[in-house]
């Protein structure tokens, strides 16, 4: 049971942080391609490499939520074994 909530606030969290820091840097990036129009290119190029890097936050998050739902490492730990 525990696994489950600890899960679920896992994902919660991991998904939530990722995608204010997406949003920010899309508004970010949306104000220096109207602030330069002429740099697009290299400012698209930038926010798709950034957003990767911090979409990748969200999936490791969702990797942890299930080793900690269907493996359980830490089940020997609270059975007492």
């Amino acid at each position: 049971m525990v696994s489950i909530i600890t899960a679920g606030f896992t994902i919660a969290v991991g998904s939530i942080a990722p995608a204010l820091g997406e949003g920010r840097a899309l508004a970010q990036a949306l104000l220096a391609i109207a602030q330069q129009p002429d740099e697009s290119p290299t400012i698209t190029r930038t926010l798709f490499v950034g957003l990767a890097m911090i979409e990748s936050t969200a999936i490791y998050c969702f990797v942890v939520a299930l080793i900690i739902m269907f493996a359980n490492p830490f089940w020997d730990f609270v059975a007492g074994g």
